[in-house]
C-alpha cells in the first residue's frame, strides 16, 4: 500500500497560473492525512512559497522537501540541507555574464517582502541592469557573493528552448561539482543543486527517515526536475502534460495538471489505503 506521496507542485499538482492549490487538492490532501497517508511537496520552491501555495494550511507542507529537495522536513522540522558552494557560484556568475539575458540568481529567504527573495548577482552593472528589464520581478542585484555556502540557485536565460539547452550543457561541462536541470519545460530557468544531490534523493532519504520502503512511495512528476525521483521509486506517476522523457520514465499515467488530476489521484489513494489495497490507477 501507499503511505507516503510526494508531488512536485508547479504544473503537476498546482496548474501554472493558479494562486495555490485548489480546494479539491487541500481535500484530497486532508483524504491522505486523514487515512494515515504523510504528504509533502517536493519542489524547487523556496519555504516561503509553499505557504501561499498550499493557502496556508501548514498541515499540507510539514513534511516534504522544497528547493529540489535540498531541503528535507519532516512533521515542519527541518532534518537536512543540502548547500552549494559560494566561490564556485561567483565563478558562474561571471561566466554568465558574458551571455546577453544571462543571470544567476540567489535567493534570500528572510528578505524584507518588500524587496524579494529574489537577486541577480552579476559583476556588471550595465549587464545585471539588462537582465532586470527583462526579467522584471527581480528588483535587485549584487555584484559578488561573499557568503562561503548558499541554499537556493538558479540560472536565469532569455531566449528560445535551444538556447536554454546550449546554456545548460555548457554549464554541466564547465561546473561538474554542480547538476543543472530544467524545473519546467516552458520557463526560463536552470535550477542548481549540489551535484549527487537531487529530487530523488531527497525522497529516499524521506522514506529512510519515516521507516517506509521505496514500493510504499508515490510520487508525481512533470519536468526535467522530477526525473531523479519519477526514477527512485516503483509507483511513479506522470500527469499527461509531462514532458516527453518523465512520460516515457513513469510507470503511471493520470491526467493533467489543468484538470486537478493529481487531487483526483489523492482522494483515490486515500480511498484504497482505507480498504488496504493499491488504487485503481496503479493496478
Amino acid at each position: 500500500m501507499i503511505k507516503l506521496v510526494l508531488t512536485d507542485l508547479d504544473d503537476t499538482l498546482i496548474k501554472n497560473g493558479l494562486p495555490r492549490a485548489t480546494d479539491h487538492a487541500l481535500a484530497g490532501i486532508h483524504a491522505l492525512l486523514d487515512a494515515g497517508v504523510r504528504f509533502g511537496p517536493v519542489s524547487g520552491r523556496i519555504p516561503s512559497d509553499l505557504g501561499w501555495m498550499f493557502g496556508d494550511d501548514a498541515a499540507c507542507y510539514a513534511t516534504g522537501a522544497p528547493v529540489n529537495g535540498q531541503m528535507v522536513y519532516v512533521d515542519g522540522r527541518l532534518v537536512h540541507v543540502e548547500k552549494l558552494d559560494g566561490a564556485e557560484l561567483n565563478r558562474l556568475a561571471c561566466l554568465v555574464s558574458a551571455i546577453p539575458g544571462t543571470c544567476l540568481a540567489l535567493y534570500d529567504f528572510d528578505a524584507p517582502s518588500d524587496e524579494g527573495a529574489g537577486y541577480f548577482v552579476s559583476p556588471s552593472e550595465e549587464h545585471a541592469q539588462e537582465c532586470l528589464g527583462i526579467f522584471t520581478h527581480f528588483h535587485r542585484f549584487v555584484r559578488s557573493l561573499d557568503e562561503p555556502q548558499y541554499v537556493k540557485a538558479n540560472v536565469w536565460c532569455a531566449g528560445d528552448r535551444e538556447h536554454i539547452t546550449e546554456v545548460r550543457d555548457m554549464l554541466r561541462e564547465e561546473f561538474p561539482s554542480m547538476d543543472f536541470v530544467f524545473p519546467s519545460p516552458t520557463a526560463p530557468i536552470i535550477d542548481i543543486s549540489p551535484a549527487g544531490w537531487s529530487k530523488g534523493t531527497a525522497v529516499r532519504y524521506l522514506a529512510r527517515e519515516l521507516g517506509l520502503s521505496l514500493d510504499e512511495v508515490a510520487v508525481f512528476g512533470d519536468s526535467e526536475n522530477d526525473l531523479s525521483m519519477i526514477r527512485a521509486v516503483p509507483n511513479s506517476v506522470a500527469v499527461s502534460n509531462a514532458s516527453p522523457e518523465v512520460a516515457q520514465e513513469a510507470r503511471w499515467h493520470i491526467g493533467s495538471s489543468a484538470d486537478d488530476a493529481v487531487a483526483d489521484a489523492l482522494f483515490q489513494i486515500a480511498q484504497a489505503t482505507m480498504a488496504g489495497v493499491m488504487p485503481a490507477f496503479m493496478r
